[in-house]
């Protein structure tokens, strides 16, 4: 195909026949100079200021000077043009004697491509049985890591729930250390004894400190505190709460985990004593013991 395109060959006969046009210069370059040396001949002889005809015979040789100077360039130019014409209509010729050889050429080409189309269809549809055995491969190994995904994630979920139920078994157990540390504390407190009251102050510290490195905060409610349903619950003895009701004493604490409430802190409420008063040490008992925990609601789902 790039034979076709290639240009073909001059007559050399008519190559050496032509050569560049050239065109005398020297009698218009001579003609320029002596219409120049007239225009300052003029120029030289008027006395200033020129008059009207001096100035129009000055401006007529510098004119007719320029023309010369420009002519035989302008004619040399026109002459190469006709010749590259020339050579244009002679190249068509040659081209048109050719047209034989080009179309015995167009007529191999020809068979040539249709061989090529042959074999292209035979590769397409070579490559298509590929691409038809290549989407049943993959739709199988798709098919196959969707099973392995599937199974991952049952593993990953039972494993989840695993977790879950452990996380929620130990803090179970965390929260149930931290409510019997409060009761050894308020026992402390209530024995009377400075030095025991300041160890068990001391102990609690350190313990609570340790559940909040896992999230889990322990509060009390303050004495006087307003009664707050989201975060407080009521003593069963007390009776439900009123409006306006105030927090007497923490009998059991109240736990956040991780920002959530887990547990309400159990109080007494401040009443109007009625009969005997219960004494604080009858109440520490219930308040260490298993009664006092069944008075507190768990939170698992918030575990």
């Amino acid at each position: 195909m790039l034979a076709l395109c290639a240009p073909l060959p001059y007559n050399h006969a008519l190559m050496r026949e032509s050569t560049e046009p050239t065109v005398p210069k020297w009698a218009f370059f001579f003609g320029d100079a002596v219409l120049l040396g007239g225009a300052y001949f003029i120029f030289r002889q008027s006395n200033l200021p020129m008059g009207v005809w001096a100035m129009a015979f000055v401006v007529v040789c510098v004119a007719g000077g320029a023309w010369l100077g420009i002519m035989p360039f302008l004619l040399e130019y026109r002459l190469r043009v006709k010749l590259a014409e020339l050579k244009a209509l002679t190249s068509a010729a040659d081209q048109l004697k050719n047209l034989e050889a080009i179309a015995d050429r167009i007529s191999g080409a020809t068979a040539r491509w249709n061989n090529v189309h042959d074999e292209a269809e035979k590769v397409a549809t070579t490559a298509k049985g590929i691409a038809e055995r290549m989407g049943a491969e993959v739709q199988s190994f798709t098919e196959f890591m969707q099973k392995i995904n599937d199974g991952e994630k049952a593993t990953l979920r039972l494993e989840s729930e695993k977790l879950k139920r452990a996380e929620g078994d130990w803090l179970q157990v965390l929260v149930r250390m931290l409510d019997h540390v409060y009761a050894l504390n308020r026992g402390a407190a209530q024995s009377g004894q400075p030095k025991l009251i300041e160890q068990m102050m001391q102990f609690q510290g350190a313990c609570r400190d340790s559940a909040r490195r896992v999230g889990l905060v322990p509060f009390v409610a303050n004495p006087a505190e307003p009664f707050d349903s989201q975060r407080h619950q009521a003593w069963e003895g007390d009776g439900p709460a009123e409006p306006g009701a105030t927090v007497a004493e923490t009998v059991a604490t109240g736990y956040t985990y991780q920002g959530k409430l887990l547990r309400p802190a159990l109080v007494r409420l401040t009443r109007e004593p009625v009969g005997e008063p219960e004494t604080a040490g009858s109440a520490l008992p219930e308040a260490a013991g298993e009664p006092a925990q069944s008075q507190l609601a768990f939170d698992k789902a918030g575990a």
